[in-house]
This record gives structure tokens, C-alpha cells and sequence, in this order.
């Protein structure tokens, strides 16, 4: 019979796709039967399997599969019972892991355990009573108890046969999950005197080969008449309850009426059926109709259940609802991890990637709750990954460094997402062989650096950066710069770059207007044996400098011919005269021109362009214009500070070109007029300057010599003796003593005559004699000669040309005044 079995169900079904491998077996095979060549399916060849100690892990089915080394297969371990592996869960299925050492591998394997029709239907109650009014009409409906069949699809409950079919036939309703709910429908009133008491049989059918069926006999008893049927208020109710909530927690309460007085109105519920899953955890209060949790609800074993609850009355009439419970995951369940295969050793030349641990991590709650995440510490350099939803490897994420680290602790913790979370741990032991294998590494792939030009020769300009991950001499960096050439010249003859550093220098000043940027590659080189090194492009980047002012290019400026733009008087409002052109060899805003009207002879006429340098009449032109416009427009850069250049624009208002050839006659003449006129005015400034100074160190070097000749004479006892200069007369009219007069010689702007004014005598003067006062009285001598020499006919025409510059006769005036008065103070001490 089991051969037959085997023969109908055993369907192989292999699918290999990145190392996964299903198998399908139906229930009940013998212990030994063959489940499926595992070798073959995966293309591995059984030496492999013997040399990788090929095993299987599995949290729940390695009681009931093996796998045998020698051939590669995998055999039925124990007998299989579908129904109590997975109860009515659809498709039932074990899920193995294939772990192989040396190299560490995994594959997964998944069988599917199919059904077979082994259990027949069966009802909780072996006969259940009705108590029946004869006044039940037809169409009256009698919810009966379902029967449970533990096989699936095919070979579970199919229908109900209901015998005799005298008065009651059978009706059925379709349920959400699959079911069907059964009920007993009068077909015609019963009569009470005719057959008081009788009963009928309920046979539930299943559809396996051979059928297999269960029975429940219904006894009736036939009452007088109560009319009214209670009725629940709600056809489902639906509830929700967290597992492992304590036992006489409420969960619902079902609720039913009926129309009738006395005793066939008192209702009484009771529990009609219930799935095996479901059983002894919930009880109903007969006469309240409250439901309670009467066992332990755990999430992991069942999820949702469903109970029919039947109000009786009486007088024997039923109605039945359905109850819906959810339950409600809570978080009680930490993750489980297993370590499936380890190294203890790793040499830190492994390349990154390198798988170093497999564990296994298991959480029994769902949702967030189920859901895990595995971390380690983040100083170090490995990761987790997972390859699947349960397995997770710990493999190197970048290269390790035994002269860091020469052990890792690694703590692994996985916590799942549930609130409040739960986390289990483990720490796993890693030992780091030494190699030399890390090459200098820059901070960044490129640089960019920025320098302003006309910079000092030997500026700092940017410093680079590299790091060694090894240790002591093979960790020490010198940096090297690459041979390369900018426009043909040697790119040492830039930059330099310090060799313990990295620091980089400019070696000339930079002109932005002939070199914008150049590039040059830095190498870094390490102290190892061999030495590992690596390089980077450096790009330098001149920033442009506001060194140049702007350049007019129009209108040009000339030494002696005189260009000017011609403005008919009858030109419109806006008419253009010219237009300034100027550049600025800089870059960005530094080129950026503006341009302003600085000087005019009539502001009111003219104006120029801010942006395009256009001069244009702002206004009618009139006959009192003058035909000589002189403008003179200032051409700015926006630099910071602003460079600007000035441009002279001469403008002729005429309607003919002879008026302007003599209107312009003698502007040259003018212009040298000018040009004289300032400079004979800084020339006076700077003699005066000088004179006066001069006076000043004289003073104050006599003044210093007389005060010490005063302290030689106190000492020596010389006798004083009056000096009396030749040619003047004393204050006394003796005629023993001249006079010393002080003048000033004054002019005024409109005369070339001067006035003088006379003084009265001086003071008596005491000297001692000395032969430097003949010296002196020449100097006064000829300083008054000076003062009577006639003006020149220079001078004679600045003071009529400009009515501003100062003659010679007048500063040699002054000049003379400062001498007198120079020697009166001296002769007076």
C-alpha cells in the first residue's frame, strides 16, 4: 500500500537557482526512502562533500531528514506526519541548510511535504440534541456542529449527507477560509403527536482515494410551539487579543434576542464549533454570551482564530454567528544566533571581501517584531552582510593592518526592530597576520589650488596630504614632484614641494594675463621595502589681480594736433557725438568698465553712457552754447580698489567747420598756457618752502653761537664795546649811530608797483668786536642790490598773463625784508 503511495505521489520537482534546490515527498514515506540526490542537483562532486564534512543545519526537520556522504543524497530519517508538522498551514515544507567547510560554502534546500488522505473527517461531539417546536415552519434552520478533517486540499472534508431526509435537508455556506458551515433546514413542520422523539445521522465526506467519512448522530426532540428563533445582533464579530494575554481576559461579547415571553426567550450560548488550533482556549459564558481567553495565545502557533457560537432559547430554537479573533504580536522573542563556521585566523593581505564568520540568526516573532538587523562596531574593519534573510557574514571591508591591530574582539549583535527591542550577542575572536601591503594613500583623488597673481617668489600655495595605514619606517611618506612641463619650461621652475610635508611653494610670481592654470602630479612614496607609492594631479588655478587700468583705444589722444567732434546746433535730443572705447586686459569684474562724465563745460548738455561709453546730447542745443565743449570722461574698472583712466573728448557746436577752424585757433596755445601756469606755481611753492626753512636752521644756529660766545666773554673779563655799522645815524641825531630800518614790500594782483613802508630807527646794538660783522653788513648790501635789479621780461609777462604767479622782484622782495630784518635781530642780539 505505501509502495502504491510512493509510486502515486513521490513527484521530483528541482529548481536550482543560486544555490537553492527544492523537493517535493508526500507524508508517511518509510524511514530510509530517498528524498533527492543532492549531489547531482547542485553539481557537487561527492569528494567534496566528504572533504567539506557536508552536514545538515536546520532548526526544526533534522529529526526527519538525513544526509548520507557517501552517495550525496538525502533519505527520510523518521516517518513524517504532515498534520503534525504543519497542521492546516499550506504548502508544508522543511527548509535545510547544506553547510561545507574548506572553502565555507552553504546551499539551501527546501522539501515540500505533500498530503496524503490519512485522517478521516471526525466531529468534536458524537451526537448533538435539538429540542424542536412543531410550530417550526419550514425553511426553520439548525446550525450543526462541523466536522474537522487535519488533511488538505483534496483530501480534506468535501461535503455533509444528512439521513433520513424525511423533514430536514442540508444546506451549506461557503466561508472565507475555505469552510463551509452546515445547516439542518426543515423541509416540512413536524407533528409532535405523530413522533414525539427521532433522530438522524450526519455523515461528512472527504475527497481522498478511498473516501474516508465521519458520523454525529442528531437527536430531536420535538417541542410545543415557540415561534420565535433567537437572532444576534451581528452575523461576524470581530476581535482583536496580544498574545500571552493572561487567562479570564474578555475578549468579546456576542449578543442574541428573541421575541418570545417566559422561558422560550431565555437564550443560552454555547460554543458550536471550533478548529483543533483553537481548542480549550476560550470558553463562553452560557448566559451572558462574553468570551474569554481560557488558555495560553501565542502569535507563533496561531495567528487568527474562528469560533461559531450558538444561542439556543427554550424552546429549542438556535441561531450561530461567527467570532473572529487576531492576535496581536508582541515582542517576546529575542533573536537566536548561531555560528555556523569561523576562522581564527586571517592574514591582513586578504582582500576585501573575504567571508571570515557565518551565523545563522533566527527571530520567532513577525512584522517588525521578526524583523533582525545585525551590526558590529564601527572602528573596525569588517561588515555584515547578508546573503539572506537568516544568514549573515562577517567579511573584511577594507584591508586590515596587523601593526594597528593584531586582534579584533568583534562583538555581534543583532537586535530586531520590536518596541521595546530585543538583542542577543555574540563575540568572536579574530587574529591578524602582518604583511607589508598599504601604499600611501591621499586624503583626496585630485586637489585645487588657488593663488592670486603678482605674488611673492616662495608663497605658501597648499599642502597635500598623504596617509600609510602600516607602521614605523614602511608608514613614513616623502613627497616627490613628478617631471613635467608647463608651456615648455620644467614645472619645478613653478612649484616646489617639500619633501617631509607635502607643503607646496610657488617658486616665481604668476602673471594671470600669461598663465591662467597649470596642472603638475606630486607622488607619495613610502619607507617599505619594496616602497609602495601612489600620486595625485594637483591643478593651480591664478587668480586674476586688479593690476591693470583701463585702456582707451577712442578717441585717441595726441601731443600737439587737436581732434574734435563736430555737433550740428539743429541735432534731436539723444543724437549721438561719440562714443568712448576703452578695454581692460583683466579678467571678471576686474574688466568690468564703467564710464562717467567727470568734467564738462556744460554738464547740462551732454552725458555718457555708464555702460557703453555713448556721449549723447541730453537736450536741445541752443545759440548761447559755446562752440567749444570740452569733456572729460573718467573710464573706471570694478575692481577692488577700481582703476580708472580719463579721456579728453573736445566737442565743436557748430553748424560750419571755418567756425570751428577759428573758434579752435588757439586752443594749443591755451593748453601750453595751462601746462606754464602750473608749473611756475610749483616752482614758487618750493623755493618759499625751502627759503623759509632755511631761515629757520640760520636763526637757530646763531642764536646757539651768540649764547655761547655771551658765556666765553663772561669769563674772560673782556670790556664791552659798542659796534656802530658805517652810514647810519643813532636815534640821538649825533650822527655817531645809523638807523636801521625795517620795510615791507607789498603788491597787489592788478599793479606791478610796489609800497613801502618805512619803520622808525632800531635799538642800539652791542658786538663784540669781530671781523665776521664786515661779513655780515656785505650780505645786507647785497641783499639790497638784489632788491633793485629790474624784473625780467619773463616775469613780466607771467604777472600780466596770469595776475597769479608771483614776480622775481616781489619774492626777492620778501626775501630782502627776511634779510633786514635777519640782520637787525642779529646786531640787536
Amino acid at each position: 500500500m505505501r509502495g502504491q503511495v510512493l509510486s502515486l505521489f513521490l513527484v521530483l520537482a528541482i529548481s536550482v537557482v543560486l544555490g537553492q534546490v527544492s523537493y517535493s515527498i508526500p507524508e508517511e514515506m518509510s524511514k530510509g526512502s530517498l528524498v533527492g540526490n543532492m549531489a547531482r542537483d547542485f553539481g557537487l562532486d561527492v569528494k567534496r562533500l566528504k572533504s567539506g564534512k557536508a552536514r545538515i543545519f536546520t532548526r526544526d526537520s533534522d529529526e526527519y531528514i538525513e544526509l548520507n556522504n557517501e552517495r550525496g543524497v538525502l533519505l527520510i530519517k523518521d516517518r513524517i506526519d504532515r498534520e503534525t508538522l504543519c497542521g492546516q498551514t499550506t504548502p508544508c515544507a522543511l527548509h535545510l541548510k547544506i553547510i561545507l567547510e574548506n572553502p565555507m560554502e552553504f546551499y539551501s534546500v527546501t522539501i515540500e511535504i505533500t498530503d496524503v488522505n490519512d485522517n478521516s473527517p471526525s466531529f468534536e461531539k458524537n451526537d448533538v440534541k435539538f429540542k424542536i417546536s412543531e410550530s417550526a415552519v419550514a425553511g426553520a434552520k439548525f446550525m450543526l456542529d462541523r466536522a474537522v478533517d487535519p488533511d488538505v486540499g483534496l483530501n480534506g472534508l468535501q461535503t455533509y449527507k444528512l439521513e433520513p431526509t424525511d423533514n430536514f435537508v442540508l444546506k451549506f455556506h461557503d466561508q472565507a477560509d475555505g469552510t463551509k458551515n452546515v445547516e439542518m433546514v426543515l423541509k416540512k413542520p413536524l407533528d409532535r403527536e405523530r413522533n414525539e422523539d427521532f433522530s438522524l445521522v450526519l455523515t461528512a465526506v472527504d475527497g481522498g482515494e478511498p473516501q474516508m467519512t465521519g458520523t454525529m448522530q442528531i437527536l430531536i426532540t420535538v417541542l410545543d410551539a415557540n415561534d420565535n428563533a433567537p437572532v444576534f445582533t451581528q452575523a461576524i464579530y470581530k476581535a482583536s487579543i496580544k498574545e500571552n494575554a493572561p487567562v479570564g481576559t474578555a475578549v468579546v461579547t456576542v449578543t442574541a434576542t428573541d421575541a418570545d415571553h417566559g422561558s422560550n426567550r431565555r437564550i443560552t450560548y454555547s460554543i458550536s464549533s471550533i478548529l483543533d488550533h483553537a481548542r480549550g482556549l476560550f470558553e463562553v459564558n452560557d448566559g451572558s454570551g462574553e468570551i474569554r481567553v481560557k488558555g495560553n495565545i501565542d502569535y507563533e502557533k496561531a495567528r487568527t482564530f474562528q469560533i461559531n457560537i450558538r444561542a439556543s432559547d427554550d424552546g429549542g430554537l438556535v441561531d450561530s454567528c461567527k467570532v473572529i479573533i487576531e492576535v496581536i504580536d508582541i515582542n517576546d522573542n529575542k533573536p537566536d544566533i548561531h555560528v555556523l563556521s569561523k576562522s581564527n585566523v586571517i592574514s591582513e593581505d586578504a582582500k576585501s571581501g573575504t567571508v571570515v564568520t557565518m551565523i545563522h540568526i533566527e527571530d520567532a516573532d513577525s512584522g517588525e517584531n521578526g524583523r533582525v538587523q545585525c551590526s558590529i562596531d564601527d572602528d573596525i574593519p569588517f561588515v555584515m552582510q547578508s546573503s539572506t534573510n537568516d544568514i549573515y557574514s562577517l567579511i573584511t571591508d577594507s584591508d586590515v593592518d596587523r601593526e594597528i591591530a593584531y586582534q579584533y574582539n568583534i562583538t555581534v549583535t543583532c537586535s530586531d526592530e520590536g518596541v521595546p527591542s530585543l538583542s542577543s550577542s555574540v563575540t568572536l575572536t579574530l587574529q591578524i597576520s602582518d604583511v607589508n601591503d598599504n601604499a600611501p594613500v591621499f586624503e583626496r583623488s585630485s586637489y585645487e589650488a588657488y593663488i592670486v597673481e603678482n605674488n611673492t617668489p616662495g608663497l605658501f600655495i597648499f599642502t597635500v596630504k598623504a596617509r600609510d595605514a602600516d607602521w614605523n619606517q614602511n608608514a613614513r611618506v616623502s613627497y616627490i614632484l613628478e617631471d613635467s612641463s608647463v608651456n615648455g619650461v620644467p614645472v619645478s621652475s613653478y612649484v616646489s614641494v617639500s619633501a617631509d610635508s607635502g607643503v607646496i611653494h610657488a617658486v616665481r610670481s604668476f602673471d594671470y594675463e600669461q598663465i591662467k592654470d597649470f596642472h603638475f602630479r606630486v607622488k607619495a612614496q613610502d619607507g617599505g621595502s619594496p616602497p609602495l607609492s601612489s600620486n595625485v594631479t594637483v591643478k593651480v588655478l591664478i587668480q586674476d589681480q586688479n593690476d591693470n587700468p583701463p585702456q582707451v583705444l577712442y578717441p585717441v589722444q595726441t601731443g600737439g594736433s587737436l581732434v574734435a567732434e563736430m555737433v550740428p546746433r539743429s541735432v534731436d535730443v539723444g543724437y549721438l557725438v561719440t562714443k568712448v572705447v576703452a578695454v581692460d586686459v583683466d579678467s571678471g569684474q576686474n574688466a568690468w568698465l564703467s564710464y562717467k562724465l567727470q568734467k564738462a563745460t556744460d554738464r547740462a548738455l551732454f552725458e555718457v553712457g555708464l555702460q557703453n561709453g555713448e556721449i549723447r546730447t541730453i537736450r536741445q542745443v541752443t545759440d548761447k552754447d559755446a562752440v567749444k565743449q570740452r569733456l572729460t570722461v573718467i573710464v573706471e574698472d570694478n575692481g577692488q580698489p577700481s582703476r580708472s583712466a580719463t579721456v579728453i573728448v573736445n566737442v565743436a557746436v557748430a553748424d560750419s567747420f571755418p567756425e570751428v577752424l577759428f573758434e579752435f585757433t588757439d586752443f594749443t596755445q591755451d593748453k601750453e598756457y595751462n601746462d606754464n601756469l602750473t608749473f611756475y606755481l610749483v616752482l614758487a611753492l618750493a623755493v618759499v618752502s625751502f627759503l623759509f626753512i632755511t631761515c629757520l636752521v640760520v636763526i637757530i644756529s646763531v642764536k646757539i653761537y651768540r649764547w655761547r660766545q655771551s658765556r666765553v666773554m663772561y669769563h674772560s673779563n673782556l670790556p664791552v664795546i659798542p659796534y656802530y655799522p658805517p652810514r647810519y645815524s643813532d636815534t640821538l641825531g649825533t650822527g655817531t649811530l645809523q638807523h636801521v630800518y625795517n620795510y615791507e614790500v607789498c603788491r597787489t594782483t592788478d599793479s606791478r608797483k610796489s609800497d613801502c613802508k618805512f619803520g622808525g630807527a632800531g635799538s642800539q646794538n652791542v658786538l663784540i668786536m669781530d671781523p665776521s660783522s664786515t661779513g655780515t653788513m656785505q650780505r645786507i648790501q647785497s641783499e639790497k642790490s638784489i632788491l633793485d635789479e629790474p624784473d625780467s621780461p619773463l616775469e613780466t609777462w607771467l604777472w600780466g598773463r596770469s595776475g597769479i604767479l608771483f614776480p622775481r622782484r616781489w619774492r626777492w622782495g620778501r626775501l630782502s625784508e627776511i634779510s633786514f630784518r635777519t640782520s637787525a635781530w642779529m646786531l640787536n642780539g
